[in-house]
Order: C-alpha cells, then structure tokens, then sequence
C-alpha cells in the first residue's frame, strides 16, 4: 500500500504543471486591470459572474487537456486535420487577432507599471521589447520566465488585501447568490465590462497553449486523472484570485469613494492593495504588473507562432535559430512589433486598450470553443472520451450567452443606449 501511494504521488508531480501554469499566466497584467475596473465601477455585481465561469473555465479547460492527452496533438492540427485547411485558417485568424489584442495590452501593462516610477513607454516599450525578443529567440526564455513568475507575488497580496480591507462579507455572498440584475445592467458598459470578464479568465490562446504542453508533456491516459485535478485546481487558484482583486478594488475604490470610480492608471489600481501593502502599494502593484506583463508579452506570441506552425508542420524556434524556422520567427516577431507600435501610438489609452483586449478574446472565444465542441464530442477523434451532456450543455450555453451578449452590446451602443 504505501509503495502504490508512493508511485501515485510521482504521477501527480510528474503530471502536474499544465493547468496550473495556464491558469496563473491566465491573470496577466489585462486581467488585473479588468478585474479591477469592475471592482472600480460596479463594487460586488460581478462577483457572481466570477464564481459561475470558474466552473466553465474548468470544464473548457479539461476538454483541452484530455483532447491533447488522448490525441496527443495540438488543437490546431486537429482543427485541421478534421475541417480542412480553410476552418483552419478561420480559426488560427481568430487565434491571431485574439492574441494580437493580448500583446498589445500586456505592452500597455509593462508602459503602465514603468510610469509609475516615472519612465516614459517610448524608452520602456521598445526597450522590454528587444529584451523579450533576444530572450527567446537566443533560447533562454524558460529560465526568465521562471523569474518573471517569481515576481508576480502580487496574486497573494490582494487575497490578503481582500481580508484586511474588511468586506462585508454577507453582502459579499448576496451578490453571489442573488445577484444584481437592475435596469443599469442592460447598458452597453456593463454588457462589454461582463464580456471582458469573461473573455480574460477563459481566452482563446489559453486552449492552444494548455492542451500543447499537454502533448509536449507526453501525458498518458492512465495518469489522466492526476492532469484533471492539474486543470481543475488551477482553474478554482487563478479565479480565487480574480474575486478578491474585485472584492479589494471594491471596497478600497467603489466604497473609498461612495461610489462608482472609474480606474485612469496603475496608481488608482493600486490602492487596492494598501491595505497589506501600504505605502509601498504602487510599488508592489507596479513590480506585479510589470512581471505579468513580461510573461504575457513573451508567452502569448509564443502561443500564436507555435500554434501555426504545429497546424501546418512548419519548424518551430526555440532550440533552433532564426534562419532554420523562419515562419516560426516571423509571426513571433510580427506580434511583438504590433504590440509595441500600438502602444506607443500617442492616443492610445492604456486601461481602455487593456480592457478592451479582453472584451475581444471574449467576443471571439465562441469561435474556439464552437470547433473544441465539435472535436472533443467525435468518437473517431476522441476514441470514446466525449464529452457528457453536461458538458456539452454548460460549454454550449456559454457560447451562445456570450454571442447574445455581444450582439446585445453592439445594438445597445449603435443606439446610444
């Protein structure tokens, strides 16, 4: 008995890893900033929506993992493989302008988190920019980014935060479970704030990149138990997270203020976190800010360059150079630069752009989950692990909800509702 616990206990650290990784580098510096805005503006209305796309986003992230596990393949080369090259390219297109929006807006994190010391973006943007490119290109971006996680203790300090600045905690858990569904939430700004929500804590690139490492792990159907509890805890630690960034910014923002403040900059975002951080809060909050933005600068590119090239069999970077996988290092490059040129544009709006970054992974989220749905449900693909109705049911009433809710938010702002 103790040598089966035994041998159970390696499985898991051996399997471990792929979700929760996914999940964490899922609150980039775009997510803290959106979680915040709907602290900022809306207090706890939100916080049911949280609590609701913790469970899809782990039902999502579960069909990402056990298609990797049974077909060890990439989603892109199963889009492929089964719709054709053109339903590829549809969905690699979606996947690009997803990611592009993502890079741009961790871009505006690292500009954001460096103008609280005073350092203008036009230095700091192409400066991070170089820096990135080198890091990766040259191979050693796996060691970075095991610093630029190490950085990003600001997940911990606003749990922390949510307890000391003393919530009340029945009304805290009313808006979960009898939440406000008024009149002003029909508006176009709330519709697209629950729509960037969403879009940040379930995003496109996130499908892509877990159920790749998934393959690139090597995990087996036997241990496939130990990589559900991987995606599972990993989706239930990164929205843990998300309600307490919303529960901080509520009450140090929204009730600080007696009312709905809408979030201008990091320095505003970071009185958040005073209550455990205090005078040093926007220091913190900027050290935060800018390792996620690093991280997510580097690995959402990466996502998109290896997606790609794994749909149509081109050389992937990393362990080679430039001129031995030039289309892998074409359309790394060609993110980064977008990013950097657009954010450096002088009418550019940070939070706006952060922001809206996630409104559009959200908005086209239904596109990717449509073709999972489509693969992760055929017998021939999945070799009997389909999905159960409540799966199919759950996954499906999101894409739909989210397709209404789009359509809603753009007849309401033609309109001028």
């Amino acid at each position: 008995m103790r040598r089966l616990g035994r041998h159970k206990l390696l499985a898991l650290l051996a399997v471990i890893g792929p979700g929760v990784i996914t999940s964490a580098a899922d609150n980039d510096a775009a997510g803290i900033i959106t979680y915040a805005q709907a602290g900022a503006k809306y207090r706890f209305d939100l916080l049911w929506v949280i609590v609701l796309i913790t469970f899809v986003l782990a039902m999502v992230q579960e069909m990402s993992a056990r298609m990797g596990t049974i077909t060890q393949k990439g989603l892109g080369e199963l889009i492929r493989e089964n719709f054709g090259v053109k339903w590829a390219m549809f969905a690699l297109g979606t996947l690009f302008v997803a990611n592009l929006g993502v890079t741009v807006a961790d871009f505006a994190g690292i500009a954001m988190s460096l103008e609280i010391f005073g350092l203008p973006r036009y230095i700091t943007v192409p400066t991070a920019a170089l820096v990135i490119w080198l890091l990766v290109v040259r191979g050693s971006f796996r060691v970075v980014e095991k610093a630029f996680m190490a950085i990003m203790v600001l997940y911990a300090t606003y749990i922390v935060s949510g307890f000391m600045a003393r919530p009340d905690w029945g009304e805290v858990f009313r808006s979960v479970y009898s939440p406000n569904l008024g009149s002003l939430h029909t508006r176009p700004d709330f519709l697209f704030l629950t729509i960037a929500v969403i879009g940040t804590t379930i995003t496109p690139w996130m499908q892509f990149f877990l159920q790749a490492t998934v393959v690139d792990k090597g995990v087996r159907v036997e241990d496939y138990p130990y990589e559900k509890l991987d995606v599972f805890v990993g989706s239930f630690l990164t929205d843990l997270v998300s309600f307490f960034i919303i529960i901080s910014t509520a009450v140090m923002i929204y009730d600080a203020n007696g009312g709905p403040v809408p979030i201008q900059n990091a320095a505003e975002a970071a009185a958040a976190l005073r209550p455990a951080a205090h005078g040093y809060a926007e220091k913190l909050f900027a050290l935060g800010l800018l390792g996620a933005s690093l991280l997510g600068a580097a690995v959402v590119p990466l996502s998109t360059a290896y997606s790609y090239c794994e749909a149509f069999g081109w050389e992937i970077g990393i362990s080679r150079r430039f001129h031995e996988a030039p289309t892998f290092y074409s359309i790394y490059t060609l993110c980064i630069l977008v990013g950097v040129v657009v954010v450096l544009l002088p009418s550019v709006h940070l939070v706006n752009t952060m922001i809206g970054a996630q409104g559009v992974n959200g908005i086209l989220l239904p596109v990717i989950l449509v073709f999972m749905l489509k693969l992760v449900n055929s017998r021939d693909v999945m070799n009997g692990y389909v999905n159960s109705r409540t799966y199919n049911v759950v996954v499906w009433l999101t894409a739909v909800v989210l397709i209404a809710m789009t359509l809603a938010w753009l007849v309401g702002t033609l309109l001028g509702y």
